[in-house]
Formats: structure tokens, C-alpha cells, sequence
């Protein structure tokens, strides 16, 4: 007999419903202050400001000899940024989630973000050209236009990415919450590791923490739209809304009238047994000749879409 967790493995009977992130106004907003941040950063690298002046300060004051202790574990650590291993780590996880859950969603995002993430980092680091602590020749110098390829940081942006995307196709709000917890250690960790063994400048590390929140942030415009369903005013009159003339009611729907529904609102010959009632046919259009009884007609009731909203239109009887 099998346990819950294996259980838990196996194909899904059909596919889940997913809710797929849209670019809300928050989202929006953060994508504009992270791009705000990412070009602060080129700028002022770019004008050898204080942040130049840092980068040197902590590449000379040299933290992997100042404590040489976890020197070993984070150059294994530093792993979980390099785009191939981590790659293929997280492509089968999700390959897994494709199947179980029948669809390739998981793994066409994972594809458009390491897509995204080799043309906007890569064209940035051919770019700007700029070499790293190990082959700088001028101190105090940005080392910008130097045929080097290592800014922005692509070991940071590669952790933010490949690690975030996790978090991105969570499909319960608690696993988000774990995952991007988790992501953003390991996107912290790599960053500073590349840090501390003078792999990277400073500047570098935060630039790669913009590119790769940027391209996550933007992830949603990646996505498909979703497939065109009933929209909400299915099963919803219109009703006193209409504002045309009387004898210019509007289509709730493509194909006009409703089979059996004349002009005049009142029900063709041989249409349904109820003949000499009156139907506004705008409301028949989407009730189907809803079941309203005989007393509810002679009282003048009004009638009611599916979904128990007053349409105000009269069913009345003709006596």
C-alpha cells in the first residue's frame, strides 16, 4: 500500500486550475523601481562615482583572507549560480511538474526567462566591457571598455532567475512564500559569495540583483492570453441599461435573436407550449425561455436572470 507522499506523486486526473500572474499595479511598480535602480547603478559606474570608490575599498580589504574559514564550502556554494548545473536541476523538476500537471507551461517560462536572461545580461556585460577585481590595472578605475564580460554579476542575476522562477509558477500561496524566501537566500548568498572570493566588484552583484528581479517582474508579459470564456455579464440582462430606442434592443451575444423569438418580443408560433406569453426577448436570449410560472406573470413580477439579478423587464400574460 502505497503512502500519501507517493500518492501525491502520480499524474494529476486532468490539469489543474492555474492561476497565471497578470502585471498588476504592484508588480508594475516594483518593475519601475527596479529599472530606476538598475540604471542608478550603470550610471554610476559609468561616472566613477563613490561606488567605484567602494568596490575598490572591498576588493582590497581582500574578505577571503580576512576569514579564510568557510573559504571551501562557498566556492561549492557558489554553484547554485552557475547557469548550467542549475539549469538542468531545476528544468527537471519542472519537466516533472509538466507532466504531472498536462501542461508545458513550467517549462516555456523556464525557457523565456533563461532566454531573456542571456539577451539582456549578456548584451549588457559585451556591452560595457568592464574586467573584474583579478585583472583590474588602475586602482580606482571602473575598468569599463576593457573587452571584459563581467558586469552586471551573471552568477547573481543566473540565482535570482533560475531559483525565483520556482516561487513564480507556485500554484498555492504558501509555497510562494516558502520559495521566494528560499530564492532570495540562495540569490543573497551566491552574490555575496562571488564577493568574497573577488570574483565580482560590488556594483557587479547589484546589478545582477536588478536584471534578474527585472526579468521575473516582467515574466507575465511572457504569458499567453488567457483563452476568451464566458465573461461576466454572461446570464446578466442588460435591462434598463439599454439605452437605444425601443425598437433597437441589443444582441447580448453573436447570432441575434434566440430561435423561436420574433421582433415584436413575443414567441413565434409553435416555439414553446406557453403561447400568448409575452418575453423581452434580450432576456430570453440567455435564460432559454427561463421557467417563470404562470402567477408570477399574472402579478407582473419582474423576471430574473440565472444568476438572481433583476433584469426589469416585465413577463406578463396575455389573457
Amino acid at each position: 500500500m502505497r503512502t500519501d507522499i507517493f500518492a501525491r506523486l502520480d499524474r494529476e486526473p486532468e490539469p489543474p486550475k492555474i492561476e497565471i500572474p497578470r502585471m498588476s499595479r504592484t508588480r508594475l511598480a516594483l518593475f519601475g523601481g527596479t529599472s530606476a535602480f538598475y540604471a542608478a547603478i550603470v550610471v554610476a559606474v559609468l561616472a566613477s562615482t563613490w561606488l567605484v570608490a567602494l568596490d575598490w575599498k572591498v576588493m582590497l580589504f581582500r574578505p577571503f583572507e580576512q576569514w579564510p574559514q568557510p573559504h571551501a564550502f562557498l566556492d561549492y556554494f557558489v554553484v547554485l549560480g552557475q547557469r548550467g548545473p542549475t539549469a538542468v536541476m531545476v528544468a527537471a523538476w519542472l519537466g516533472w511538474r509538466s507532466w504531472r500537471q498536462h501542461t508545458l507551461r513550467p517549462l516555456l517560462a523556464l525557457g523565456a526567462a533563461l532566454l531573456l536572461l542571456n539577451v539582456t545580461v549578456g548584451a549588457v556585460k559585451i556591452g560595457l566591457g568592464r574586467l573584474g577585481p583579478h585583472y583590474a590595472t588602475e586602482i580606482g578605475s571602473a575598468e569599463l571598455f576593457a573587452g571584459g564580460d563581467i558586469f552586471p554579476s551573471g552568477h547573481t542575476a543566473n540565482a535570482v532567475v533560475t531559483w525565483g522562477i520556482l516561487a513564480y509558477l507556485a500554484t498555492t500561496p504558501r509555497a510562494r512564500r516558502y520559495l521566494s524566501a528560499l530564492s532570495a537566500v540562495v540569490s543573497l548568498g551566491v552574490g555575496l559569495t562571488t564577493v568574497y572570493i573577488g570574483t565580482h566588484w560590488l556594483s557587479d552583484v547589484l546589478l545582477g540583483w536588478a536584471a534578474g528581479l527585472l526579468i521575473l517582474l516582467g515574466l507575465p508579459w511572457c504569458e499567453p492570453e488567457p483563452e476568451a470564456g464566458p465573461g461576466r455579464r454572461q446570464g446578466r440582462c442588460r435591462g434598463r441599461r439599454d439605452r437605444r430606442r425601443p425598437g433597437e434592443a441589443r444582441h447580448h451575444r453573436e447570432g441575434g435573436r434566440p430561435e423561436g423569438v420574433s421582433r415584436g418580443n413575443s414567441v413565434a408560433p409553435g416555439a414553446d407550449s406557453r403561447a400568448g406569453r409575452r418575453l423581452d426577448w434580450r432576456c430570453a436570449a440567455w435564460t432559454g425561455f427561463a421557467p417563470w410560472t404562470a402567477g408570477e406573470a399574472r402579478r407582473g413580477n419582474r423576471g430574473r436572470c440565472p444568476g438572481r439579478r433583476p433584469c426589469g423587464h416585465q413577463v406578463e400574460e396575455a389573457l
